[in-house]
């Protein structure tokens, strides 16, 4: 039987099966590295999109920011605006009251009673004054509680001084609230009356 030599068949099975697995090799190298850059380019441009999104929302937020401290600005223009009107209004509901207290204080105060300072916080009023005696202070709170526009007199100090000196004295009242100075008004000469007779 002759004998076959397989040696160069097999010899050239290897070399192709070699050169295949090669061929195979680089294709899968290059097949990854095309993915790889594929996959790089696609997560760059998501990334180069979201940044743009982010720029995008980044110039809105600022716009908004910008927007918002207008309306804050304009919200205290517009409270320090209403702040200026009360005051305004305030001081012109009060003129009206002032030369009512003032006529009133003239009205009230009786012989032998000199007032050294008026003061007034809110509605409270703080008299200062010397009265040649004690009974002209009372007679002082009388008044005020006959008074068209001031009530609720509370003598807190009276001090007797030398004699024909007088009597230096702090006392304090309310201002009536306008309901209650209209009220007074409304009874007109009465009220007047009795105010005379408390300072004889």
């Amino acid at each position: 039987m002759p004998s076959i030599n397989l040696l160069p068949w097999r010899a050239e099975l290897r070399k192709r099966r070699q050169k295949e697995f090669l061929v195979g090799l680089g294709a899968a190298i290059g097949l990854g590295m095309l993915i790889a850059l594929l996959s790089h380019f696609t997560v760059s441009t998501m990334i180069d999109a979201q940044e743009r999104r982010n720029d995008y929302l980044k110039a809105e937020i600022a716009e908004l920011d910008k927007q918002i401290e207008e309306i804050l600005a304009l919200e205290e223009q517009k409270a320090r605006m209403i702040a200026r009107m009360e005051v305004i209004e305030t001081l012109q509901k009060s003129r009206p009251e002032i030369v009512k207290l003032f006529d009133d204080m003239v009205a009230t105060l009786p012989e032998g009673v000199y007032l050294t300072s008026v003061r007034q916080n809110a509605r409270r009023l703080e008299f200062n004054g010397v009265a040649q005696s004690s009974t002209r202070v009372s007679a002082f709170m009388r008044n005020i509680d006959a008074s068209e526009v001031m009530e609720k007199p509370d003598l807190k100090v009276i001090e007797t001084g030398q004699p024909g000196a007088g009597s230096n004295f702090t006392l304090f009242a309310q201002l009536k609230s306008p309901e209650g100075q209209d009220e007074a008004e409304a009874q007109g000469q009465p009220q007047k009356k009795r105010v005379k007779e408390a300072s004889r």
